[in-house]
């Protein structure tokens, strides 16, 4: 049976923004910060920074209201259904949502129940792997996906998937097997995000019919037919997007609710801080992305506000158990012969042991999270149902070269290894984190060599998938407030990080599935 091939760094429960008392152009908003955008596509769309621009691009059926995790307000649906007021079954296995009327697209396109049908079925058809599509597929079909766990195609699974998704008039149906508590929320998420359906289909997108859905299903990252582009019903439309360097918003003026302050919105990506720090001094920039390590940098400047404000997410450090060899620079020989390690390298306890024993807990929290993170020894996110408080591995030198020595049957404390831990450039936390693991490691034993390397965000969020890195240093934030979003991700062996560390445990599975 394979262990857990993860711990958990930390829980940021503030996530601070700066903002400067005045800026240079009234008109446009600016931000720096140090996330790249890896798609526009909203069935694709699974990474924060990605997200945050299809939030604004386009539109859901409904929204959060305000800060609370619980209650909907609508937004592209003329109300929240509900028990009470028919648009959710006794049952709890049908919901109806009426559409807005005289809403347009931004390229001039009038919004229909159908382009609500199609953009839902479209997305669970895509269901690209790693993908956000598992959250409704759940829902709608009680799978977690189109594939089976060789990979194969579930056989009816796209006619399930478009008999469960109906337009009836002005209002579109959604039938499920089963009552799903969490739905409304996954509803609002990125991913659910309404797009034209004549105009998806001009741009190469699945055509809508049955019998072509297989060749549409599992995409290859970075080939999705929008990708780089963007047609919704938001606030704000895509004026130009430069990868690596900027993206700029534009005021929809056919904007059907209320119109947003800015003319423009500029997001530049800035990865160094200090550069960062330096434009939002010199009025360069409204906001900036900021870790919790320098917000006492911030705190010392004139004329700047900052925002403390809760989140339900994680930082953890994935062990991939089943690492792709082909062409990765990351395990060296690829070999436990002192010159790299093996591609099933942490599926031995010991070494994952060693590693858990090797976080400085309290400088962590204290140094570098500067007492705005926790620290949990469980996947289920603090603040949500059924938390419990998990003991945390000792932060012990000893504890660690004990666990070494018996790793591989002793071969690794005698040959050594060595190999390389991944974070997203920028994320001075994650920095730190694998800096701490690797240094601490490294004083085990004089044979033990690890490398640190930065990777950019669009880049990262492939790789990953890709099963290329050994160990890597990640975030995730509630896609929508329950305990299964967490569990079932870190856990269930096709969940998000479960998956992609290679962690398979049938017993694990079904309690995620139950």
């Amino acid at each position: 049976m394979k262990k857990l091939s993860v711990f958990f760094v930390s829980v940021f429960l503030c996530f601070v923004l700066a903002f400067p008392a005045g800026a240079k152009d009234k008109d446009t908003f600016v931000k720096a910060d140090y996330g790249t955008v890896r798609t526009l596509d909203p069935a694709t769309v699974y990474d924060t920074t990605s997200g945050m621009r299809v939030y604004n691009l386009y539109e859901r059926l409904v929204a959060f209201d305000g800060a609370s995790t619980e209650k909907f307000i609508p937004e592209l649906a003329e109300e929240v259904p509900t028990v009470a007021n028919g648009g959710i079954s006794a049952d709890g296995k049908t919901y109806r949502f009426k559409i807005r009327k005289g809403v347009k697209f931004h390229n001039g396109a009038t919004l229909t129940p159908e382009d609500v049908e199609y953009s839902f079925e479209r997305g669970m058809i895509v269901d690209q792997a790693g993908g956000p599509q598992w959250m409704m597929l759940e829902a709608i079909t009680g799978k977690g996906g189109t594939r089976d766990g060789d990979d194969k195609i579930v056989d009816g699974i796209f006619k399930v998937i478009m008999d469960a998704v109906e337009v009836d008039g002005d209002t579109v149906v959604f039938k499920l097997p089963a009552a799903y508590p969490p739905l409304m929320g996954i509803i609002q998420y990125a991913s659910s995000s309404i797009v034209n359906k004549k105009w998806a289909i001009e741009n190469g997108c699945w055509d809508g019919k049955l019998e072509t859905a297989a060749k549409f299903n599992n995409p290859d990252f970075n080939t999705e037919p929008l990708q780089k582009l963007a047609n919704g019903t938001g606030p704000y439309k895509l004026k130009e997007w430069v990868p690596s360097n900027q993206f700029v918003f534009e005021r929809f003026e056919g904007y059907w609710g209320k119109k947003p302050y800015f003319k423009n919105a500029i997001v530049k990506y800035v990865p160094e801080w200090t550069t960062r720090k330096l434009m939002l001094q010199n009025g360069d920039a409204d906001q900036v992305g900021l870790d919790p390590t320098y917000v006492e940098e911030v705190r010392a400047m004139k004329d700047v506000t900052i925002y403390e404000v809760p989140q339900l997410s994680y930082s953890a450090a994935i062990f991939c158990q089943k690492i792709n060899p082909t062409g990765n620079p990351d395990i060296g020989s690829g070999k436990l012969d002192g010159n790299g390690i093996p591609t099933n390298f942490f599926s031995d306890i010991h070494v994952r042991k060693a590693f858990s024993h090797s976080i400085d807990w309290k400088a962590m929290k204290e140094d570098v999270g500067m007492n705005l993170i926790d620290l949990p020894g469980s996947p289920n996110c603090i603040g949500l149902p059924y938390y419990k408080e998990v003991p945390l591995y000792e932060f012990s030198q000893e504890k660690a070269a004990a666990e070494m020595k018996q790793a591989f049957g002793g071969k690794v404390w005698e040959k050594g290894f060595k190999m390389t831990i991944t974070h997203n450039t920028g994320n001075v936390m994650r920095e730190a984190a694998a800096h701490m693991m690797a240094e601490n490691i490294m004083a085990l034993n004089p044979k033990f060599q690890i490398e640190v390397r930065n990777v950019e965000w669009k880049d990262y969020t492939v790789k990953y998938r890709q099963f290329a890195y050994p160990m890597f240093i990640i975030g995730w934030g509630a896609d929508y407030p329950d305990p299964h979003n967490f569990l079932y991700t870190f856990m269930h062996s096709n969940g998000v990080y479960g998956k992609y560390s290679g962690f398979k445990n049938a017993e694990v599975d079904a309690l995620c599935d139950a």
